[in-house]
């Protein structure tokens, strides 16, 4: 084999952190004001466009080719199981897994919910680590120090004025991460999405028993919200001033007030970590665009592998599917899964690339009777010039207001499946398009017609954890193998099966509550599958996730399964941490990008206060 020249730079900061995502932006930017040189690795570069700013464009930035990588994940290891889908993509052998592959990582593609975790996630954390710094009271803190709340709060309850409402919901106010919800006037605009929302709220009024005197929608975010809620809430987004905001927003902003603190490299393709016997002392990159096999477009020229050290620590925020994919590379894994590939063992951890889990999600499709008359004259994409442009379009570039504002839900329904436990494990949320999950070319076909509503249903708390990812060369620039097991194939899936039938249910109420909009036909699953067997079936076949974790679990010390204990560091060696959605042992809440957020506050903390003793 050619001897590879390496080239070994200089430079040397006090850490150094490998993703710009939610986990490893926030806290990158947290440590350059904490006072300490940073530099930030991101494999993507910052590119900007108005799908990116433009909320109601979420899914065009998940298909814009400058701001993805490209995942192909297998459901089903079996192939007839794996081919029933009809998003397979045969010639790739798997589902479209869109990643983020800019600055900010998948939150720059991402729908921008930010609904928090359930209290009983962060307490069976403090419970499995032993340390109260996790549990529900302490994370809430870090809610308030992120969130910068301007929302439409939802009405007092009966007993409530305005102040006393605000006191229990605790938002926060002064934080980096602007929240808001849609405004009500914009759903108001349109009387076929006032019979959405009105049907959504009587289902849910039916459903749960909630009385007339209780205003709906309510607040999932609110501290006071009960475990186990069930009923009609609004859907919290990463907004700010009618664009979305997120990690990039935060390094950006750090990056002008501390830029000899803050550095950040785009288009740096981290190849693995160095060591110096069992301390991790810098990380190995490429230079250059797009070198990622992911990467929808041709890659540009490399660098030589560059080395940058790092004096304090190393910190890896690559997320669920490239974190197990460097640590293995850089030798912490399975030691046969790494011999077989001729890399030399630096700690064998069977834990790296277990665990892969994610939330099951399947969509009714309905046609209706007619146009959403709000839609008539819309493109509902950008117009070539963006000087021009329809009604919709002109409010957005005008003012940064109107529909153009919102991710495009209209309400959704918290429930409990007759799977949950104490906390709600079902939302299910209506959208008005056509959206039956991620494929290439899915955004356009979503807005192909003007008459169909969708209600997408979330199971949350998933069981299964039998997904893997396991490395397809040792070449870093190779995709890894990516297999959920989704359902019999892996663990405990019969109450996950359950539980999304459970969600159809509820969906095909809210078609039957509708008054002004007529259904036409039920697309999906479609007026034949009518039982809860011929769902289950639906399910298996159709359903997808988009929010993978834990393929670098937080465990106990005799969890041989554990790659991380309750501070983020890597078990076996010294001066490495890890800081994004692998680290969770169990998938937390219904969206995970808020979770990735908060740890990554915590893990500043964690992170400041020991290496400022």
């Amino acid at each position: 084999m050619a001897q590879v020249r390496v080239q070994t730079s200089e430079e040397i900061f006090d850490f150094i952190v490998v993703g710009s995502g939610a986990g490893g932006g926030p806290l990158a930017a947290n440590l350059a004001l904490a006072g300490f040189s940073v530099l930030l690795l991101e494999a993507g570069d910052e590119h900007s466009c108005l799908y990116y700013s433009i909320p109601i464009m979420q899914a065009y930035a998940s298909e814009d080719a400058a701001m993805r990588w490209d995942f192909f994940v297998r459901h089903y290891d079996d192939a007839a199981s794996a081919h029933a889908d009809p998003k397979y993509v045969p010639d790739r052998g798997g589902v479209w897994y869109p990643r983020g592959s800019t600055l900010g990582g998948s939150t720059a593609i991402s729908a921008m919910v930010t609904i928090y975790p359930h209290p009983g996630d962060w307490n069976r954390l403090a419970e499995l680590t032993g340390d109260d710094s996790w549990n529900a009271e302490s994370m809430r803190g870090l809610v308030t120090r992120l969130e910068a709340w301007r929302g439409v709060d939802a009405a007092p309850l009966p007993d409530d004025d305005e102040a006393a409402r605000d006191e229990k919901a605790r938002h926060g106010l002064h934080g980096w991460l602007g929240t808001t919800r849609a405004d009500p006037k914009v759903g108001g605009r349109d009387e076929r999405f006032l019979d959405v929302i009105g049907a959504m709220e009587q289902t849910a009024r039916d459903r749960f028993g909630i009385d007339e005197q209780i205003s709906l929608p309510r607040d999932p975010n609110a501290a006071d919200t009960p475990v186990g809620f069930a009923g009609m809430t609004f859907i919290p987004v990463a907004v700010a001033d009618g664009q979305r905001v997120g990690s990039r927003e935060r390094i950006q902003s750090v990056r002008s007030q501390v830029p000899d603190l803050l550095s950040v490299r785009t288009d740096a393709l981290v190849t693995r970590v160095v060591f110096d016997g069992e301390r991790a002392i810098g990380v190995e990159y490429l230079s250059g665009a797009r070198l990622y096999a992911a990467a929808p477009q041709d890659a540009g020229p490399s660098s030589a592998p560059v080395v940058v050290r790092a004096r304090r620590e190393v910190i890896l925020a690559g997320g669920t599917f490239n974190t197990p994919q460097l640590l293995k590379l850089s030798g912490i894994g399975p030691a046969d899964e790494l011999t077989a590939l001729g890399i030399d063992v630096v700690v064998d951890a069977p834990g790296v690339g277990r665990n892969l889990h994610d939330r099951y999600e399947v969509a009714v499709v309905t046609e209706l009777d007619a146009d959403y008359p709000i839609f008539d004259g819309a493109a509902l994409d950008i117009p070539a010039d963006p000087a021009d442009g329809d009604a919709l379009y002109s409010e957005w570039r005008d003012a940064h207001d109107g529909p153009y504002t919102t991710n495009g839900t209209l309400a959704a329904i918290v429930a409990k499946s007759t799977a949950a436990q104490d906390d709600s494990d079902l939302i299910v949320f209506s959208l008005p398009i056509d959206f039956r999950g991620y494929y290439p070319g899915y955004a356009k076909d979503a807005v192909a017609h003007r008459n169909r509503l969708s209600i997408l249903i979330l199971k949350a708390h998933t069981d299964n954890r039998a997904g893997t990812v396991t490395l397809s060369s040792a070449d870093p620039r190779d995709v890894p193998e990516i297999a959920f097991r989704y359902f019999d194939e892996g663990d405990a899936f019969e109450a996950d099966l359950d539980g999304v039938v459970d969600g159809i249910e509820i969906a095909r109420d809210i078609v039957g509550h509708l008054r002004l909009a007529k259904p036409v036909a039920e697309l999906l699953p479609g007026q034949g599958v009518s039982d809860r067997r011929g769902l289950r079936d639906f399910v298996r076949s159709r359903a997808w996730g988009h929010h993978a974790c834990g393929t670098a679990k937080i465990g106990r010390d005799d969890d041989p399964y554990a790659v991380l204990d309750g501070d983020f560091r890597v078990r076996g060696v010294t001066g490495l941490r890890v800081v994004d959605a692998s680290v969770f042992p169990d998938i937390p809440g219904f969206f995970i990008a808020s979770a990735v957020y908060l740890i990554s506050e915590k893990a500043s903390d964690v992170i400041i206060a020991e290496h400022r003793r």
